[in-house]
């Protein structure tokens, strides 16, 4: 009689289980994790206890394995099959998230692995809560063939009807080239980390083989290439530790999705009120000379805290989430410091979108404007200046969140419109009393008014000073724009603080409807 084996019971089947686990969270093997660390970067669970708040990840389809045959695939089917989605909280708001494991498959998508990215991206948006990717993959399984592209379009498709609903934000963190380039462009936000991550549609071999220029993956697609030149990247840090704590800290200053307001913070120990006197020494009073914006944002906002957004990308202008009085504000405003603050193609661009995300996520918009006008020139206006500085134009008539706008020096010209006046929907419109609001600088407008009588003159130099003198003490006085109702006060550059906290205050209650239709149709 042949001995029957021993009953199964649960205890075993859990113990199976554990086992099953352990292989999963382990990955493939030591040798794959030391290869991954060879090349400086941690692995995706790593990433993720970065990420997340201690103990809170809950993964989904742990145990998941592809399908596919042929080439060898089936033979070789891990656990999670090179990515692991979950949630988690960060500061104890739910975040959903998945990370490429770069040692299964190189990351590279398959259709299980895409399969899973998409349900957990369908749960983001059911939950209404921020979706945060960690990118580390070599683009699409090349032995899944077509497969593996319709798993990057089921993402593309995932990416827009999620934007302007929950946060999203890529982390970039290894290779991604070809087609899984456009989901982080899809998203609101970009990191990346030097010397370790690269994006591009197309690498240096094929760039070499098409164009004949040489060039390297980090030359091409690098983390200053995309912060500094492209602007495809909003981020770049030097290592992934400091890279994650900062995707941590831009999640405490958005709401979790488009129905909620951004998470305030108790107003803490910088009084609303507080005096701003630095601010008289910190912006000369002579519209030529340059001033850093960015001291005199640290000087209005909450201890001084800004994390601004493509700080690299055209520098002419700011943009940044801040608080002022424990509430989370997004601020644009021109740099002086590089072209004189003018609006160019690169920086309508930056503003526009960056306006389109405040609006989006319901985060109040604070203009500082020192303007001289839009960047002359045959390039500027070759490349489209009249288009794109339009979207600017769209973005701030389009958006619905309390808008105010404080006028510290120049506002010339289409300019002045674009950023933020009260002609085009600004709630309230302040100036400091050296701003000059003009069509123009008073030595062009008096070359253009005056030029007869000028060339006409024994001594024109003296008649040009005399006419730019009289058109600056006729127009371009400080309370011109105020006597007009153009801006609503003129105030000490010491109050700045206390006038835009309280009326922060009052535009919290705001409520504007825009009309009916199906989508707007913005400058290209």
């Amino acid at each position: 009689m042949t001995e029957q084996p021993p009953p199964v019971t649960a205890a075993v089947r859990v113990a199976e289980l554990h086992v099953l686990r352990e292989q999963a969270r382990l990955g493939p093997s030591e040798k794959a994790t030391e290869a991954q660390r060879a090349k400086g970067k941690l692995t995706a669970r790593e990433r993720i206890d970065l990420l997340l708040d201690p103990g809170t990840f809950q993964e989904v389809e742990q145990l998941r394995r592809h399908r596919a045959v042929g080439f060898g695939l089936e033979a070789k089917k891990p656990y999670t099959d090179g990515v692991i989605t979950g949630w988690g909280t960060v500061e104890g708001r739910t975040v959903f998230v998945y990370a490429h494991d770069f040692r299964i498959f190189g990351g590279a998508l398959g259709e299980a692995h895409a399969t899973k990215i998409h349900k957990i991206m369908d749960m983001a948006i059911a939950a209404g809560a921020p979706l945060v990717s960690l990118n580390d993959g070599a683009g699409a399984r090349i032995q899944e063939g077509v497969s593996a592209l319709a798993g990057y379009g089921g993402i593309f498709q995932r990416n827009t009807r999620a934007s302007g609903v929950i946060p999203q934000i890529s982390v970039m963190l290894g290779p991604c080239a070809g087609g899984a380039a456009y989901s982080p462009a899809l998203t609101d936000f970009v990191f990346m980390v030097r010397e370790t991550s690269q994006m591009f549609i197309t690498g240096p071999d094929v760039v070499q083989a098409v164009t004949g220029e040489e060039i390297t993956q980090n030359g091409l697609g690098g983390a200053d290439v995309h912060a500094g030149v492209s602007g495809v990247s909003h981020f770049v840090h030097d290592d992934e530790e400091t890279c994650l704590a900062e995707v941590r800290y831009l999640i405490s200053l958005l709401p979790s999705n488009n129905r909620e307001m951004p998470p305030p913070l108790p107003p803490g120990d910088d009084p609303a009120d507080r005096r701003t006197d630095v601010l008289l020494d910190l912006v000369p009073a002579d519209g030529n000379r340059p001033y850093d914006m960015r001291k005199v944002l640290e000087e209005i906002v909450d201890h001084g805290d800004l994390l601004e957004v493509h700080e690299h990308w055209a520098r002419n202008i700011i943009c940044a989430l801040a608080r002022i009085d424990g509430r989370v504000v997004g601020i644009l405003a021109n740099q002086p410091q590089f072209l004189a603050g003018v609006l160019d193609i690169e920086a309508s661009e930056k503003a526009a979108r960056f306006v389109q995300l405040c609006d989006a996520f319901n985060i109040p918009l604070l203009t500082l404007v020192d303007v001289p006008g839009f960047l002359p020139g045959v390039s500027q206006e070759h490349g489209g200046i009249i288009r794109h500085g339009a979207k600017l134009l769209y973005a701030y008539c389009n958006a619905t969140v309390p808008r105010i706008s404080l006028i510290l020096r120049k506002a010339y010209g289409g300019a002045y419109i674009v950023m933020d006046s009260q002609s085009i929907g600004a709630d309230l419109t302040y100036a400091w009393p050296t701003n000059e609001i003009a069509v123009m600088g008073a030595e062009g407008a008096a070359n253009v008014i005056f030029r007869r009588e000028i060339a006409g003159s024994d001594h024109p130099e003296t008649v040009r000073a005399e006419k730019i003198a009289a058109y600056k003490s006729e127009l371009m006085h400080p309370y011109y724009a105020a006597e007009r109702g153009l801006v609503d006060d003129v105030i000490d550059p010491a109050e700045t603080r206390k006038v835009l906290a309280a009326a922060l205050a009052m535009l919290r209650t705001k409520h504007a409807d825009l009309p009916s239709r199906k989508h707007g149709n913005p400058p290209q």
